[in-house]
């Protein structure tokens, strides 16, 4: 017997717009940027962070390998990971996946995969750095990043914590600038940056390591902003925004303790307001059982 056709189908996995969006993004940088990494070293980098994620499925015997993540994750690295040896790059590959399944309370992980590998590497003092510059400041490629990490937040529900992020972090670069008696171009030059947009938009606006609730997440992104300026302006660091979201992120499960929230759920599909005298927890074909562990959830999400 054939299900009515007049159900509502389930939303298509907001994972889908971000690989699309990051893979656009890379061959862009590779075929008109000149990105500093080769098409091989792309490959590896995706094809480790790939295995990784299907050992650690085996591993921690998960139902099935779910490759949407690593591919997120491999990405993210294609394009900020910087290198000149390539057992370094799979060795961050490694880590980056490798982490969600290790670094973990209460089910959900604490840190979002490609800032912990790329922080991890910096502070054992790998030979390894972020280039800001590599994407240029031509202005109207930050306004495509933007539009289209606008649609993929969106999609994935976390848009607030973006532009949180990317208003107390321009009222941190002006504010800056004022007490500093410093002309507006120095402010907007360091917004024009595409890595910038990048982090705002794919990885501070991770929905499975961000707090659970709307408060929480913004108090998020200014505690990131505020600890980013430090490291910039007070110890005169690089990549304050890496470093800043990595020791931010372990007070997230204190943030969701204090101002607590719904975890997110990738495959949960955004339900329509129950009628009157209906339970919430009356079966939907748009709900599928949970298939996490009782203690660790699911690591591989």
């Amino acid at each position: 017997m054939r299900a009515d056709s007049t159900e509502p189908r389930p939303p298509l996995d907001p994972r889908y717009y971000q690989i699309a969006v990051l893979s656009g993004l890379l061959i862009y940088g590779l075929g008109c940027l000149h990105f500093d990494i080769t098409p091989g070293r792309a490959a590896l980098l995706l094809g480790t962070a790939l295995l990784t994620q299907y050992a650690c499925t085996r591993i921690w015997r998960l139902p099935r390998f779910d490759a949407k993540s690593a591919m997120i994750s491999g990405l993210s690295l294609c394009l900020l990971l910087r290198t000149p040896f390539a057992a370094l790059a799979v060795l961050g590959a490694v880590i980056t996946i490798s982490s969600k399944f290790v670094v973990r309370w209460r089910g959900k992980h604490i840190f979002n995969p490609t800032n912990f590998g790329l922080v991890f590497l910096m502070l054992v003092g790998a030979p390894v750095w972020v280039s800001p510059g590599q994407w240029g400041n031509v202005a109207y490629f930050g306004f495509l990043m933007a539009c289209l990490g606008g649609l993929v937040v969106n999609r994935a529900a976390r848009s607030d914590v973006t532009y949180a992020f990317l208003l107390s972090f321009a009222a941190l670069q002006f504010g800056r600038a004022a007490w500093a008696l410093q002309r507006w171009a120095v402010p907007l030059h360091r917004l024009e940056s595409g890595a910038l947009l990048l982090f705002a938009f794919f990885m501070i606006s991770d929905p499975k390591t961000t707090p659970n609730s709307r408060a929480g997440r913004i108090l998020f992104a200014c505690l990131v902003t505020a600890l980013a300026g430090f490291i910039q302006f007070g110890l005169y660091r690089t990549n304050g925004i890496l470093w800043s979201l990595a020791m931010v992120s372990a007070s997230v499960p204190l943030i969701d303790l204090l101002l607590p929230g719904p975890r997110y759920e990738w495959n949960r599909a955004r339900q329509e307001p129950q009628p009157k005298g209906v339970p919430d927890e009356t079966p939907s074909p748009l709900r599928k059982p949970a298939l996490d562990h009782p203690v660790l959830g699911r690591p591989g999400a």
